[in-house]
């Protein structure tokens, strides 16, 4: 997960005391709030006093609550819960957005052969990272066969004109968490974008886009964690102007069972939570949602399948793997540069 750094946070202020002419002020506007199970945060910098603030929150909670009513695989009316209570294999009509969000999806299933696959929801809810919350025992080969014969993203196509999706397999089942709030964060940027905001940092649950400069006149500066469930530790500092960062790590939704530890980061292939060395990838790209895709597949496939795609699909990527010594760091040559 990204952690962005605020004014108050004494890295942010000892890189400030580094410079040596202090920078005029800024006016900056932060909102906050929670969606899709998390917390958001929008700085914005010299928001024009043509734009009005209550205006603009009201349409960045609008831009939240229609992601939700899309994607949330935790309300019964949202879009992708009808689709997924859906038996017919003909085609089912959407909005464009959804249709367009699956598109996206479909993509970056494609570029890693699956190891990014929005049909993994049933094995996803069987290891009890779903709605369904965590259950007391382990799912049984049995039940795995069962939730695999559901999954494929070949059996899911997705048509622009007129929007739908249609199911080969009766059960298909899509869960959009690993896009849906980079999507978010993109739609929240567009938002921005057309009301004439130049300078903005947004983040859901982690993933972020900023545009232009903070308040400082510096490019946003963005702390990757160290992968460490007992606390908060960064492990490196990185600059974010004009584009996207997301994370995927294996190190803050998990449960321990008989000493073992089982992460949310589910393979499809497999069916079982991946048991790789690979802790955390950083991803960035022009656009969240995709930055949000691929560091879940790039994490899915591990420290040398991943970045051997990273760098084929010459991606800026950061990994962070996990050894005997410590952690130690790969970097693609796109991240390099």
């Amino acid at each position: 997960m990204f952690r962005y750094l605020r004014f108050s946070s004494p890295l942010v202020l000892l890189s400030l005391l580094a410079c040596c002419t202090p920078a005029p002020p800024h006016r900056i506007m932060e909102l906050q709030g929670t969606t899709m199970g998390t917390f958001y945060s929008i700085q914005v910098v010299d928001l024009s006093p043509a734009i009005e603030p209550q205006e603009l929150r009201d349409r960045i909670d609008a831009e939240l609550d229609l992601v939700t009513d899309l994607t949330s695989t935790y309300r019964d009316d949202s879009e992708v819960s009808g689709f997924n209570r859906s038996r017919t294999t003909g085609w089912f009509a959407v909005s464009p957005a959804l249709a367009g969000l699956v598109k996206e999806a479909i993509r970056v299933s494609e570029v890693s052969e699956g190891a990014f696959d929005v049909t993994v929801g049933p094995l996803v809810n069987l290891w009890g990272f779903g709605p369904g919350g965590r259950t007391d025992t382990l799912p049984t080969d049995a039940e795995l066969a069962q939730a695999k014969a559901s999954v494929g993203y070949r059996k899911l196509s997705v048509r622009s004109d007129p929007p739908a999706l249609r199911k080969s397999e009766p059960t298909l089942y899509l869960d959009l968490s690993a896009i849906a709030k980079g999507y978010g964060v993109d739609r929240l940027a567009e938002l921005l974008d057309a009301t004439g905001v130049t300078n903005y940092l947004i983040e859901i649950g982690g993933e972020l886009r900023g545009r232009g400069y903070n308040g400082r006149g510096l490019p946003w500066r963005i702390a990757v964690e160290r992968p460490d469930p007992g606390g908060r530790v960064v492990h490196r500092i990185l600059a974010l102007r004009d584009g996207a960062m997301a994370t995927s790590g294996d190190y803050r939704n998990f449960f321990e069972r008989e000493g073992k530890r089982y992460s949310h980061t589910v393979d499809p292939k497999t069916g079982h939570p991946v048991t790789h060395r690979l802790a955390s990838v950083t991803v960035l790209a022009p656009r969240t949602a995709r930055a949000d895709a691929l560091a879940t597949a790039f994490l899915v496939l591990g420290p040398q399948a991943g970045f051997t795609l990273a760098e084929s699909l010459r991606t800026p990527a950061l990994f962070i793997v996990r050894t005997p010594e410590g952690y130690s760091e790969l970097q693609t040559s796109a991240f390099d540069e």
